[in-house]
């Protein structure tokens, strides 16, 4: 029961806030709806009247204690402001890489157990995380030949996790499809499915490792796009190391424009880039958001 309760929470909390709901939700949606708003929010937390940075990081806090799978469904909302606006949006960015690392502890075993001999044969250095989301984060070392490198690393514990959330969503979207009619045109069995699928292929570090190495290959010719090199006696099945890469976040836009960029020319260089590797290798970045880019 403990799993449909925090599916519950999750509900409850983002009901709660008011940046979630259309402008016009108080005065024209039906009575029937804003009661039953009413009663699912009661006493659930509203980070509203604070200012935007306090809002995001008090929200994210709520979605990381409930667990990874509710981490990813609060990512996914932060790239769709055409669904939950902007402010919510905005919010829940907080997730896709500024929540709290796991403990050291873990990495040093982990990285025994990924790499097969002590870590400090592949590094000279192995600084703290300096970003961490809902299934991994990311550590700046230095091998042994003085490259600065990036290295991400799987929790602790998250093919548990995930598996029991995902039980939960599943049991609900075959319950939602069985009895609501209306609910099978949203197919949200396969939605669930879609997510999962997408999860699982993210526990296994070596499949990303590949596809970077793929991509690489094929933009090794094109102007304004670079992917990291992966360092493969580096990577396993939990951990990925692949070379440092400086940058801003897109979402930066303070940042950007003091660097000298050129807003409409970035925008331009995205979008002709992701449709290159759309159109001409059909293989392509399937999560750009702001985090990412």
């Amino acid at each position: 029961m403990g799993r449909y309760f925090k599916l519950l929470r999750f509900v409850r909390l983002l009901l709660a806030q008011e940046s979630l709901l259309p402008p016009n939700f108080k005065t024209q949606a039906p009575w029937t709806i804003r009661a039953l708003r009413f009663v699912i929010t009661l006493g659930a937390p509203t980070f509203d009247n604070q200012k935007s940075r306090e809002r995001g990081e008090a929200l994210s806090r709520r979605l990381q204690a409930l667990g990874p799978t509710y981490i990813k469904l609060g990512q996914s909302l932060a790239t769709r402001p055409d669904v939950i606006g902007i402010e919510l949006s905005r919010d829940l960015q907080y997730l896709q890489d500024q929540l709290p690392p796991f403990d050291d502890k873990h990495v040093d075993a982990l990285l025994l157990d990924q790499l097969g001999f002590p870590s400090d044969e592949l590094f000279d250095e192995f600084g703290p995380a300096i970003a961490a989301a809902s299934i991994a984060q990311v550590h700046r070392a230095k091998l042994k030949d003085g490259r600065d490198v990036a290295v991400k690393l799987l929790r602790p514990h998250i093919e548990k996790q995930l598996a029991a959330e995902l039980k939960t969503f599943f049991f609900l979207a075959r319950l939602a499809e069985k009895l609501i009619p209306a609910a099978r045109r949203i197919k949200p069995v396969a939605a669930v499915q879609t997510l999962s699928d997408s999860v699982q292929l993210e526990l296994d570090l070596r499949l990303e490792a590949a596809a970077l190495s793929e991509m690489g290959e094929n933009v090794q010719n094109d102007p304004h796009f670079t992917v990291p090199k992966v360092v493969w006696e580096g990577t396993g099945k939990r951990m990925l190391t692949m070379s440092w890469m400086d940058g801003l976040k897109l979402s930066d836009i303070e940042s950007l424009e003091e660097a000298g960029h050129s807003l409409p020319d970035l925008a331009e260089k995205l979008l002709q880039a992701f449709l290159t590797h759309a159109i001409r290798d059909g293989f392509f970045h399937g999560d750009m958001h702001q985090g990412n880019l």
